[in-house]
């Protein structure tokens, strides 16, 4: 997903983690009739669909397919907004018909449909199973549910870095080199204390963009946030979310967030500025950072290997099969090729999605890859990194989403003054319990 269309993903990524959004579907709702032998005794092609949402840079391996598979035609549905695309799942999903034959999902709302995992086809009985090591251990388990079946394969990552403007850590009297800067904040105590220390030396720059997105970051490296690992709400029984909070609280009376809501228009013209000295960063942010602060920014943008507290994910997504499909096997394979190494790194060297498959990481294009605009920085051996260091994988909740969203916006009005922070965690308990509790159909 090339950097400026993963805008747009980045603010779905975003939003999707804070709500599961919900608007009418603009695609064709035609299903697939063939059969499930492969091509029909008439010698008919068999047709595949297959609905994604933004840039998954497929058109080319989509023809690719077919000039290798004769018997396969593939016709790509591709949403305007993931809002539509999940409205579409979930209509199609309670209808009992009309889903594509293969149905991408988003890592940051996959959970509710493991879920609904007797919905879609165990891809072990695909051939899931074979496929061994191919991916990174924890983008398996974000499509695996509790009793083993695994319904998505995983496409992208987004591994977490820390990128920093070096003119404004040289004001500051801070290291400027990436490797010295990635000693400087291995936990999130030292990343908010060489902030204070950033801030005491040049108080005109706040040390991160905004106190939401430094929610996100943190909030996502908890293994128990919202839930339990049986899905039962913790609220305020979970002390690690509070010191969370009180942490991020803290950095905001400090002065350290810049107070820019993300993707807002202050927050794109703030990079043209030295509005911030840091942000967390995964691989397909430095595209934004580059489009936002254009030739300003050059040179004074870097990138360090490092993420506080050990590793971090943002973004990245799966093909999952519907039991819908007519053509599952066929839909199984195309999913598992699309998936694979070789296609993941043709995506990546297209439009920049970060492979998720171990496979890739050898490969010269990704591995060696460098970032010119960021002082050349070797971004391949970074994000590949960064890759690894992911190890836990996060349990989210039946209303993961809307609960979320309460303890953004309660954040967010922390940031704008518009509320105490005592005040605005009081009534965020107060709505995330109602959000917990509130069961909705479909």
């Amino acid at each position: 997903m090339r950097p400026s269309a993963r805008q747009r993903s980045a603010v779905v990524a975003l939003a999707c983690s804070l709500t599961l959004l919900a608007s009418a579907c603009g695609g064709s709702d035609q299903q697939s009739s063939s059969s499930d032998s492969g091509s029909g005794d008439d010698g008919a092609k068999i047709e595949l669909t297959i609905a994604t949402f933004n840039e998954f840079g497929y058109d080319d391996l989509y023809a690719e397919y077919e000039a290798e598979h004769p018997n396969i035609k593939i016709t790509p549905r591709r949403a305007k907004t993931v809002d539509e695309h999940i409205k579409n799942l979930d209509t199609n999903l309670a209808a009992g018909s009309g889903l594509a034959d293969i149905e991408a999902m988003e890592i940051g709302w996959i959970y509710n449909y493991l879920a609904k995992a007797d919905k879609f086809v165990d891809l072990r009985d695909y051939g899931a199973n074979d496929l061994g090591d191919r991916w990174l251990d924890w983008k398996v388990a974000g499509a695996t549910t509790a009793d083993g079946k695994i319904i998505g394969y995983g496409t992208d990552i987004g591994p977490e870095a820390i990128c920093y403007r070096k003119d404004l850590f040289a004001k500051a009297g801070l290291p400027t080199d990436r490797a010295q800067v990635a000693k400087l904040f291995p936990d999130w105590n030292s990343y908010f204390a060489t902030g204070r220390r950033f801030k005491a030396k040049v108080p005109g720059s706040a040390w991160y963009d905004s106190s939401v997105l430094a929610w996100e970051a943190m909030r996502n490296q908890l293994i128990e946030a919202y839930y339990s690992n049986n899905d039962r709400y913790l609220g305020d029984e979970n002390p690690l979310l509070k010191q969370t909070w009180d942490q991020i609280v803290e950095g905001y009376q400090d002065g350290l967030s810049a107070k820019l809501p993300a993707w807002s228009d202050p927050w794109t013209k703030a990079f043209r500025s030295d509005a911030f000295a840091t942000m967390a960063c995964p691989g397909w942010l430095l595209g934004v950072i580059q489009d936002n602060a254009g030739t300003f920014g050059k040179g004074k943008w870097d990138v360090a290997d490092v993420f506080p507290g050990g590793g971090g994910n943002w973004g990245g997504s799966y093909l999952t099969i519907p039991k819908q499909s007519a053509n599952p096997a066929e839909a199984a394979k195309l999913a598992a090729w699309l998936t694979a190494p070789e296609q993941q790194i043709k995506v990546f060297k297209k439009i920049g999605s970060f492979p998720s498959t171990l496979d890739a990481y050898e490969a010269p294009q990704v591995k060696s890859q460098v970032n010119a605009y960021f002082n050349n920085a070797p971004t391949g051996k970074i994000f590949i990194d960064r890759a690894k260091s992911v190890i836990l994988k996060q349990h989210k909740g039946p209303r993961e989403g809307e609960v979320n969203t309460v303890f953004t916006d309660a954040l967010a009005r922390v940031d704008a003054g518009k509320q105490k922070p005592d005040d605005a965690w009081k009534q965020a308990l107060r709505d995330a319990d109602k959000a917990a509790n509130t069961r909705k159909g479909g």
